[in-house]
């Protein structure tokens, strides 16, 4: 398929703009990029009949890279609203892992697909599960993601404690604490069965769990392993204040903590990173370990805002995650964008800070980086894999357009995603997405979510809190 006509956002290392763009598809791969004219000629008009390829014309559209996030967690879309305005501990304790200590692997499986479906819809092309524990049925996940057409780094949980920052008042639900044969030999099993399948769009992680939910003993270990197979390690880290203290009872801040146990490396994306000193983020340059950015999250949950200019000047690679959607309420990367551009800018009274290119650069070629993929994904070149978006421009909320770039991360939502396509297949056209039911996956959602409310217990706490009649 040859797509034309469009502006062409490149993310390549020039980071060039192509207007009146094109894209040559063959298979999975981007076979050619450059002005529509020139592409027509060379395989349309130019061309003998039988070797035509077919053009598919984006003229009022932008084409991106596929979004990528670096943090979500996908069994949560099924509590979506059933914790606002809460903070992170009262979120965690009295509701979340309530809720998802009921989980069946049946209802792990319908969460992964509405989660997917959505990240489809709206522009995400590849995404990295951050703790997926072993009662919402891996193989579920795997399957999800093979079947819907997406990429997806998968981090099966490493564990084994129930605690919250070493703190027993913080305890988690006995339906989620798993041990070391669960958790990490469970997490070894899922890498032999599904490292690399689906064409390669399922990669296997680790997802370790904060610093006082599981021993030193057991991050070493991991971490080990980690070397030994090549499976990369995501993990929460200094997202509240308690994490904070937690290092600070260990004589540690939270990056000579990870260094202890050879959390830090390139091989590592560490989430949030809220409560960090200068000696963390010359610690994380200083070893290339990646951070992932999630500010709907940090701010829902009053957690902070994590220093994304200091890291960014210091030279650390910074992805972008919408978190779950309990404390985001979308798994729209879109809206993400934004929101990443405009709170440091309000927190430093700076508004030269982050701006729009550095915005889309963590959301498509730095988060391809952070999973190791930025030589397959994250920019639009030739012989890359072909994983792009495109923005229709052509509404009311969009124009008029000066800078494209602007147009995709203060204006756009995911609502403007007119086409996608993942490894070189068409799964959402004309912003129907083709690869699943839609509407079969948002029913099984639904009900599986108030059944898992009611299994806990909590129908009475997740209502509204104004009167419904």
């Amino acid at each position: 398929m040859l797509y034309t006509h469009a502006t062409i956002l490149t993310l390549n290392p020039s980071r060039d703009i192509i207007v009146d763009g094109a894209i040559l598809v063959q298979r999975d791969t981007i076979a050619d990029i450059g002005k529509s004219d020139v592409l027509i000629q060379r395989y349309i008009t130019g061309v003998d009949e039988g070797t035509k390829e077919e053009e598919r014309n984006l003229e009022g559209r932008i084409i991106i890279p596929g979004l990528i996030s670096t943090h979500v967690h996908t069994a949560q879309t099924l509590l979506r609203g059933a914790a606002d305005d809460l903070e992170l501990v009262s979120w965690l304790c009295e509701r979340i892992w309530v809720l998802q200590g009921n989980f069946t692997p049946e209802d792990g499986y319908a969460a992964a697909r509405i989660s997917i479906a959505e990240m489809l819809k709206t522009g995400t092309t590849c995404f990295l599960e951050s703790m997926f524990a072993d009662r919402y049925g891996f193989d579920g996940l795997c399957k999800a993601v093979e079947e819907s057409g997406i990429r997806g780094c998968l981090g099966k949980i490493v564990m084994d404690s129930g605690k919250y920052a070493g703190d027993p008042k913080w305890a988690m639900h006995p339906g989620l604490i798993e041990n070391r044969e669960t958790s990490l030999l469970g997490a070894l099993k899922m890498h032999e069965r599904w490292d690399g399948a689906a064409n390669g769009r399922i990669k296997v992680w680790f997802g370790a769990r904060t610093p006082g939910g599981v021993s030193d003993d057991l991050y070493r270990e991991m971490t080990a392993l980690s070397h030994e197979k090549n499976i990369p390690i995501t993990m929460h880290c200094a997202e509240v204040a308690a994490d904070r203290a937690y290092f600070a009872s260990l004589n540690h801040t939270p990056m000579s903590y990870c260094s202890s146990v050879d959390l830090l490396g390139p091989s590592t994306v560490l989430v949030h990173m809220v409560h960090l000193d200068d000696s963390d983020i010359a610690a994380l340059a200083r070893t290339n370990t990646h951070v992932a950015h999630c500010p709907t999250s940090n701010a829902k949950l009053a957690s902070g805002i994590a220093r994304v200019p200091d890291l960014l000047n210091a030279g650390v690679n910074v992805g972008l995650g919408t978190d779950g959607a309990p404390c985001n309420n979308t798994n729209d990367l879109f809206q993400e964008m934004k929101l990443a551009g405009i709170i440091h800018k309000a927190q430093s009274m700076d508004p030269t800070l982050v701006p729009a290119e550095t915005v889309l650069e963590m959301a498509t070629i730095n988060g391809a980086r952070a999973l190791g993929l930025h030589d397959t994904i994250g920019s639009l070149e030739v012989g890359k894999k072909a994983d792009f978006v495109a923005v229709d421009v052509r509404k009311v909320g969009m124009q008029p357009v000066y800078s494209p770039v602007s147009a995709v991360v203060y204006s756009a939502t995911g609502r403007d995603v007119d086409l996608v396509v993942v490894d070189g297949r068409v799964v959402v056209e004309g912003g129907v997405l083709l690869s699943m039911d839609e509407e079969a996956v948002w029913r099984e959602a639904q009900r599986r979510g108030h059944e898992v409310v009611e299994r806990a217990g909590l129908g009475a706490k997740v209502k509204s809190r104004w009167p419904m009649k």
